[in-house]
């Protein structure tokens, strides 16, 4: 039953009245020339005009419905095996019917269906005249030739359609693949926004977030001791001063990235790295709390994005040390192994405090994607003497 819809379904045109249209031009076409050579043709009209106009209409009607109705259409040429035995001439229309409605159902329906179709409408013709008591056809033609010449003209028509068939078929999976690729340029260049949109979030709190903390509380130092030390308000304001021009530089670099004009080479400066460690390390130890780096190894040239990761991993443990440690110290251990790199920063404050982003912030979202990046893995967490620990561990190759 499914298999049924499924022909009828395929016999049905996706434009009917378009469809219906072209159908109608062509049957008036196929109409007029049968007129023509029936008035125009040496032989003279035999048979009852009204049987010959029957018939001419009859096999007209399934070429206008043949991509509305296909299954129906080829029904109504069964009754052309009985036209042999009426004593009228065979109309145009009936052999060009036969020719259209083959090749329309070798080229629109499945193979098993089309095939189904081609049989159940040429295998009466071809079969019909070979069990005739009259074995001569019209001017002394074997009817054996006549049911072989039919099967060969059927089957040639047959493989037209399906030629045509499987150019739509490929057609149609051309334009699909093309489809496909489309959504999938499209999901993949969505995608690359949305990592770019990441990357430059990540970028923009590691710069931002570091140089804000260390402005606000070397501001909250210098505001203390504004009245009572001056000089040392003054070495803090100083150092606001810089780190302030610092960031305002780590912004910029960052618009002139974003922006579409292309930026002159020497305006960009170089990404941070393990050698800006130490520079970050006295910056934190001028906001106020006490920084010590040790390298552990023998230290080799990383790649620019591995060590922009160790660079921002630190700096982002320093500034959360910083702004949640309290009176403490702080130390940042780096160790290169053969396979793999260890960062390491500790301190020995208070620890998180519940509900503070030391543990959940953006930073830490951001620590763990670099890492991963790299096929590194991070831990994060209180140490069992107090303060908090960032550990990671990225593959040295």
């Amino acid at each position: 039953m499914r298999t049924l819809r499924s022909w009828l379904a395929a016999g049905r045109s996706r434009r009917p009245r378009h469809a219906l249209a072209w159908d109608c031009a062509l049957t008036l076409a196929v109409l007029v020339a049968d007129v023509l050579v029936a008035l125009l043709g040496p032989e003279e009209l035999t048979g009852h005009p009204a049987v010959v106009v029957l018939l001419t209409l009859w096999f007209a009607v399934p070429i206008v419905l043949r991509r509305v109705l296909l299954w129906p259409a080829l029904l109504m040429l069964l009754p052309a095996v009985a036209t042999p035995l009426l004593d009228t001439p065979q109309p145009l229309t009936l052999p060009i019917a036969f020719a259209i409605l083959t090749y329309t159902a070798g080229s629109r329906l499945s193979l098993r269906a089309a095939i189904i179709a081609v049989v159940l409408i040429w295998l009466p013709v071809v079969v019909s005249p070979l069990i005739l008591p009259d074995r001569l056809g019209q001017h002394g033609v074997p009817l054996v030739y006549l049911a072989v010449n039919n099967a060969l003209l059927g089957l040639v028509v047959f493989l037209v359609g399906r030629a045509v068939h499987g150019r739509r078929v490929t057609a149609r999976a051309l334009e699909e693949r093309a489809l496909a690729a489309e959504s999938n340029q499209r999901a993949l260049a969505e995608q690359a926004v949305a990592d770019e949109r990441r990357r430059i979030a990540r970028e923009l709190h590691d710069v931002v977030a570091h140089n804000v903390s260390v402005m606000g509380v070397l501001a909250t130092g210098a505001r203390r001791v504004l009245r009572t030390d001056a000089d040392a308000a003054d070495e803090a304001l100083t150092t606001i001063e810089e780190t302030s021009r610092t960031a305002m530089r780590e912004l910029r670099r960052m618009l002139g990235v974003l922006r579409t004009e292309a930026e002159p080479a020497a305006e960009l400066a170089p990404q941070p790295g393990i050698a800006g460690l130490e520079a970050l390390a006295v910056q934190v130890r001028d906001a106020g709390l006490p920084v010590t780096l040790k390298i552990d190894g023998t230290p080799t040239e990383l790649e620019p994005g591995v060590a922009l990761t160790v660079y921002r991993i630190v700096q982002e443990a320093l500034t959360n040390a910083l702004k949640h440690a309290g009176r403490a110290t702080a130390q940042v251990r780096l160790s290169f192994g053969v396979y793999w790199l260890i960062v390491e920063v500790f301190d020995t404050g208070r620890g998180p405090v519940p509900g503070s982003e030391h543990g959940a912030g953006h930073g830490l979202v951001g620590m763990r994607e670099r890492v991963a990046l790299y096929g590194g893995t991070l831990r994060v967490g209180p140490r069992p003497g107090g303060g908090f620990r960032v550990y990671a561990k990225i593959p040295m190759d």
